[in-house]
């Protein structure tokens, strides 16, 4: 007894291994096919006449899914997709009275990812075919109480699949009004960085300058001037010219952003991640990786600007808490959202809660619509997690 349950389980583990090797996007719509294939044969229980065209019919409302469920998800290879499984949905339904619970699943996957892929108006017209079969057909109750359960179940999948987009939409827009306005202020203030700079440049350093060039003056050209007076008024002029080159020094830090405007940096994004990490890996002295899986590419600057801020302030985190600590840094781009794992080897901070680095990132991360999880990593060392939502492309 119990080496057949170790065989087993033994057995599980290896059909696991085996479909770790292939992806959601074909194990699904297999897994479907081969349900809809059993279901079939149950039902028509041994040889009947239209076998073999119900086993089609059951295979092909579940296999295209593998367009639908596939990691470009390019609206032609998801409509065909989406249609080729509706078709095959009405078709099983009359005359042969064959649309399978796998079949039906298939449909829904279908209209919800339309919908969430931003092509509302193709899901909802997806519903229409199971909608007319229910109302003009004249097949038994029974087949049109299943058209209208189908096309009830698959209006409910558009409808979350089309508010998930409406959402995610409405967060990516809501980043980017973000950071519009950040520029604006950036703009703005140094715009009033200027105007101060003129301001000092033109009334109190001409007004230091003629202090000193007073004051010398005085010392060089005043009959009879006590030893005690030229050294005050030396004193003085030495003064006004220290006074003017801090006065100078401010003017260029002022300046720096206002007079510059071609060496100006653009708000940072994914793409100086790597630049980021080399940077700290040379600070701290310790390995600091940079772990990119998954479709990259370009999110929403709002998305971009957070996760680089998210990044940053994690690895001053760790070299401020863990100093020579390896740190690995992992981003995942994902379909849904964009996953960031900064992770440490070395203690962590004494208080994971306390300090206002930890907060400023979960802040940044919740004015996106995303979260922030931090603390002890399992098997030692510090863990930031953050999850941002990644906007949807829009499909017409």
């Amino acid at each position: 007894m119990g080496e057949d349950t170790a065989r087993s389980g033994e057995g599980i583990a290896g059909v696991r291994k085996l479909l770790r090797h292939f992806p959601a996007s074909v194990t699904y719509p297999v897994a479907l096919a081969f349900l809809a294939c059993a279901e079939v044969l149950i039902r028509l229980g041994g040889p009947h006449e239209n076998l073999s065209l119900a086993l089609l019919l059951g295979v092909c409302t579940t296999l295209p899914l593998t367009f639908v469920l596939g990691a470009d998800r390019a609206l032609p290879a998801l409509a065909g997709a989406a249609v080729a499984v509706t078709s095959a949905g009405v078709l099983a339904l009359a005359p042969f009275r064959t649309l399978t619970l796998a079949g039906v699943a298939a449909q829904l996957a279908s209209v919800y990812w339309l919908g969430r892929a931003g092509a509302p108006r193709l899901s909802g017209i997806l519903v229409v075919p199971y909608v007319v079969r229910a109302l003009v057909s004249q097949d038994d109750l029974t087949t049109r109480v299943m058209a209208v359960l189908v096309a009830t179940l698959a209006s409910a999948a558009a409808a979350t699949g089309i508010t998930h987009h409406v959402r995610s939409a409405a967060l990516a827009h809501s980043a980017t009004e973000r950071a519009f306005a950040d520029t604006l202020l950036a703009h703005a203030a140094r715009g009033e960085r200027a105007r101060i700079a003129r301001e000092l440049h033109d009334v109190v350093a001409h007004h230091i300058s003629m202090i000193a060039v007073q004051a010398e003056t005085a010392r060089l050209t005043t009959a009879g001037l006590p030893a005690d007076g030229a050294t005050r008024l030396l004193a003085i002029g030495d003064t006004a010219r220290t006074a003017l080159t801090e006065m100078r020094r401010l003017l260029g830090v002022l300046r720096e952003d206002a007079d510059t405007a071609v060496n100006r940096r653009p708000q940072p994004g994914l793409r100086q991640l790597l630049e980021l990490v080399d940077e700290s890996r040379d600070a701290s002295g310790s390995r600091t990786r940079l772990i990119v899986s998954g479709p990259v590419a370009p999110l929403d600057p709002g998305i971009e600007v957070t996760a680089y801020r998210i990044v940053q302030e994690a690895l001053t985190n760790a070299r401020r808490h863990a100093p020579g600590a390896a740190v690995d840094v992992v981003l995942r781009y994902a379909e849904d959202d964009l996953a960031i794992r900064v992770r440490d080897n070395g203690p962590g901070p004494a208080s994971p809660t306390a300090g206002h680095g930890l907060l400023g990132m979960r802040e940044r991360a919740a004015t996106v619509g995303g979260t922030l999880r931090t603390g002890p990593a399992h098997g030692g060392g510090f863990l930031v997690e953050a999850w941002l939502p990644v906007r949807a492309e829009a499909i017409v």
